[in-house]
């Protein structure tokens, strides 16, 4: 909903698109493509995906038609060695749309979006991320799509209820990861879920968790770390948005 709406959280959205230079490409990675490989769209006008149920219309009808960029995606193949091709079944899914629609929607700057292998261990996803630290010399910005805290079931609880309260163990757990960024504490990071004590209510699948490691993994000790945005939407999900550089 945050698409269509005028909030803070999408406003945060807007916000994040002045406070990086202007992009020479993007490089997203989506909790909504998680899947067993690795894959990367390599259409050159890459569909729109509405990958969701039981919304307004008109969530339905957004449109963004961002153009594809093939040597782009081709390069990040190779980057990753034997881990990824490309792929003419996908596009752009709502976790990567329902965030550039605000930060540069005139949708007129390359797209590529990267799944998420859900067969790989997070060491390996953070060593991917490692592979693409050139693009961001490249001017390509990595756009990380999840949540820091996304439990779908307890956040659905509230909707019926009408509360918006936090649980504790989340509210914990987004300051616990905060820190370690903040520290740059790769390892911590590396070993919360699913070792941390709240990270299984956290994130019941790692899907919204694992985007974090790519960017993480294409930082550096010396970048800052800044939360332009921090919340929760509908008490468990964590609309924290992290900014590295």
């Amino acid at each position: 909903m945050n698409a269509i709406e005028d909030n803070r959280f999408s406003r945060g959205f807007a916000e994040l698109g002045e406070l990086v230079p202007r992009p020479s490409a993007i490089l997203a990675v989506s909790a909504h493509w998680f899947v067993p490989g690795t894959f990367l769209t390599g259409d050159l006008h890459p569909k729109t995906i509405h990958d969701f149920g039981g919304f307004p219309r008109a969530l339905y009808e957004v449109e963004y038609p961002a153009p594809g960029k093939r040597d782009l995606a081709q390069q990040v193949r190779d980057a990753s060695g034997e881990h990824a091709s490309l792929a003419s079944d996908w596009g752009l899914d709502h976790g990567t749309w329902s965030v550039l629609v605000h930060m540069f929607p005139e949708a007129d700057i390359p797209v590529v979006q990267l799944s998420v292998d859900r067969r790989l261990e997070p060491r390996q996803h953070h060593e991917l991320g490692r592979a693409l630290t050139e693009l961001r010399h490249q001017g390509v910005l990595i756009l990380a799509s999840g949540n820091v805290v996304h439990n779908l079931r307890d956040a659905i609880q509230h909707m019926h209820t009408g509360s918006r309260e936090t649980p504790a163990w989340a509210t914990r757990f987004d300051a616990d990861v905060a820190q370690a960024l903040t520290q740059h504490d790769t390892n911590a990071l590396l070993e919360m879920w699913p070792g941390h004590d709240d990270a299984r209510l956290a994130h019941p699948s790692p899907d919204h968790w694992l985007p974090l490691l790519y960017a993480l993994g294409a930082s550096d000790a010396s970048d800052r770390v800044r939360f332009p945005t921090e919340g929760f939407d509908v008490g468990s999900i964590s609309m924290r948005n992290i900014l590295f550089g």
